[in-house]
């Protein structure tokens, strides 16, 4: 969602809840300075409760600079202080954002930090920081050539929360992303080829030929080459195209087999295994010299194949025999044939390769096997024609066709002679099969923290979001414009990349002061790092219609509270922030109508304008901004909402 507002046209009334954190009168002090650290770190450390903080913001340009427009790791070593073992599993947060320099002096540069943190927690619209390092994105797979992205933490008005939209050369069927989520690629049936979207700039970057009527996209456990199921009718068609995920070429067709094709692979990505449909088979492919090494008959119509990491063995399930057939990875040969009944289609593995769970859809349940001993342990009732599969650290979600319910199955619960536990969910009103045409891509997507899914109804058009321990979906997502499919979550925050490292790549803003705000739970410390960007030595400024971006704190105060109106003023392109403007006035008054004031907006810096205003009266208050030497009037449309309360009601 676009929160710039320009003088000329728009117009944004901006929802700002207001958090109140506690500050101790009696904080203990806090240590900043410039340290030097052995693994070549230089930076900036706090420390404080025990646990010592270390920032470093690392430029990836050769000269080490950190520049407008370009890329930068921000990293933060957390540590405890006395024995110097690295803090792992914290879950820091983060964020940029310019520095507030009135705001420092007015209420002390900590009291200002916890207050902008306490804001960018409840991810208001009109008052989110310029870079969010814990944010994560949705995107939505569309029935048309499209995808759309949404930013979950966002809501305009309770109507949408998308960000932006990404066409395609054509439909998109199933996709895949690198665990750094860097990128998607999408599979394009009618193209015959595979999209590229690089999920920094929601963007799409280039399309790669991948075969006839390319369907499943896989990534091998190295990431190193992207697998595609060409279902190909002609018998030299259909198998797998390889692709090189770094050059995005085209490496290879192997024509495997007739019909359909699932593609799993070994846990260090020595061998490929690829489901043939048609024909009854399961190609083993050695990876390191692309050639296809071995034909095992698995039954009559395999629909799924899977790997357990705990077994070591591929499991292919076939809906016709009704069996699941158990591979051994390392001898490529057949160690187990599991019977069942007809009707299995898809299967998945718990993360930890013990418990897989396959769907049977003629029988409207789910068959639980258990890769330790190669058994089948439970058979549990699930969402009528269950269809789809996914799994977080706790719980196995089942999607049904014939049926808008999802069930949960407790993974703690699962084991021999013990009673599992299920339990389930509306996620809307009408079943999937009702909207026809369904994407091999799923509709279910867990969230970042492993303990809440998306869930698509593309009937009704919704994502919805449902967070493990409530009785209902908490939230949804409705797709206006576009008819949704499927599901995929990007995940943008830090990421603990070693014991106590935290990091995350950021593309750096226009040149200024900014501050890095940090945030520990355990123990509670908030602290305002800060950075200098310089501006680019190769950008070229354009001139363009100025506009003004509101940063308002609070979009609510108690009746009798100071309050401070802060804006930007940036124009072009590049967004290029400009200060030294003179006549810059905000003018405000109470609706439906009272007299006006105004005040002057004073220059602090970075493009970034104060102007205190006395708000004295309960009900809701409009500002507007003017700066004649700029052009813009009172009368321009560019305004945005406070509402005052009474203080106890506040």
């Amino acid at each position: 969602m676009n929160r710039t507002i320009t003088f000329a046209s728009c117009a944004l009334v901006i929802g700002v809840a207001l958090i109140w954190l506690g500050v101790s009168r009696t904080s203990p002090p806090v240590m900043l300075s410039e340290v030097t650290l052995p693994d070549t770190w230089t930076g900036q450390t706090l420390e404080r409760d025990g646990v010592s903080v270390v920032l470093d913001m690392r430029a990836l340009a050769e000269d080490g600079v950190l520049r407008e427009g370009e890329f930068a790791d921000v990293r933060f070593r957390v540590t405890d202080k006395a024995s110097g073992q690295p803090l792992a599993g914290v879950a820091p947060g983060a964020w940029l954002d310019p520095e507030t320099v009135a705001a420092d002096q007015a209420q002390g540069r900590e009291q200002s930090c916890k207050s902008r943190v306490g804001v960018f927690l409840k991810s208001s619209i009109g008052a989110r920081p310029l870079l969010d390092l814990n944010s994560y994105f949705l995107l939505v797979m569309n029935r048309d050539a499209s995808v759309s992205v949404v930013d979950p933490s966002v809501s305009v008005g309770g109507i949408t929360s998308t960000l932006t939209r990404i066409d395609l050369k054509q439909p998109p069927m199933d996709w895949v992303t690198p665990r750094d989520n860097k990128r998607v690629f999408v599979s394009m049936p009618a193209a015959g080829e595979v999209a590229v979207i690089d999920s920094e700039q929601f963007k799409q970057l280039d399309s790669v030929a991948a075969g006839s009527n390319p369907v499943r996209v896989a990534l091998q456990p190295d990431e190193r080459l992207l697998w595609v199921g060409n279902n190909a009718k002609a018998a030299e068609q259909s198998g797998v195209t390889v692709i090189d995920t770094t050059s995005l070429k085209t490496l290879k067709h192997l024509a495997t087999g007739g019909g359909h094709h699932e593609i799993a692979f070994s846990k260090d990505s020595r061998f490929a295994f690829v489901s043939n449909r048609d024909d009854g088979t399961l190609s083993i492919i050695d990876i390191a010299s692309l050639t296809l090494i071995k034909q095992l008959k698995t039954g009559s119509h395999p629909l799924s194949v899977v790997y357990s990491p705990l077994s070591g063995a591929v499991y292919v399930a076939d809906g016709k025999d009704g069996t699941v057939t158990v591979v051994d990875a390392a001898s490529q040969s057949v160690r187990r044939v599991i019977k069942m009944k007809q009707g299995l289609g898809p299967m998945g593995f718990s993360a930890d390769g013990r418990f897989g769970i396959v769907l049977n859809t003629l029988e409207n349940r789910a068959s639980v096997i258990d890769a330790a001993t190669d058994s089948l342990i439970h058979e549990l009732d699930v969402s009528a024609e269950p269809y789809q599969v996914v799994f977080t650290k706790a719980y196995a979600y089942v999607r049904g066709l014939a049926s808008s319910k999802v069930t949960m199955i407790n993974l703690s619960s699962l084991g021999e002679g013990r009673q599992p536990i299920s339990q389930g969910f509306e996620a809307g009103t009408q079943p999937p099969r009702l909207a026809g045409d369904l994407p091999l891509a799923s509709s279910l997507a867990v969230s970042r923290d492993d303990n809440a899914v998306f869930v698509v109804n593309p009937v009704d058009n919704t994502t919805y979001f449902y967070a493990e321990g409530m009785n209902a979906p908490m939230s949804g997502y409705p797709n206006r414009g576009q008819v949704a499919r499927a599901a995929l979550v990007i995940d943008r925050s830090l990421r603990e990349v070693e014991p106590g490292l935290y990091s995350a790549r950021i593309k750096l803003p226009p040149a200024g002061r900014f501050d890095v705000a940090f945030l520990l739970n355990q123990p509670n410390i908030i602290h305002c790092f800060s950075t200098v960007v310089e501006a680019s030595k190769n950008t070229v400024q354009h001139a363009g219609v100025p506009k003004v971006e509101f940063m308002l704190d609070h979009s609510t105060v108690a009746l009798g509270s100071p309050y401070v109106v802060r804006l930007r003023i940036v124009q072009g392109k590049q967004k290029a922030r400009l200060s030294g403007v003179k006549d810059v006035q905000v003018r405000y008054f109470l609706a439906p109508s009272s007299r006006s004031q105004r005040v002057a907006a004073r220059d602090v810096g970075n493009g970034v304008y104060e102007a205190p205003v006395t708000l004295d009266q309960t009900g809701a208050w409009y500002l507007h901004v003017r700066a004649a030497s700029l052009g813009a009037t009172f009368d321009d449309q560019t305004f945005a909402s406070v509402r005052v309360l009474p203080g106890e009601t506040h």
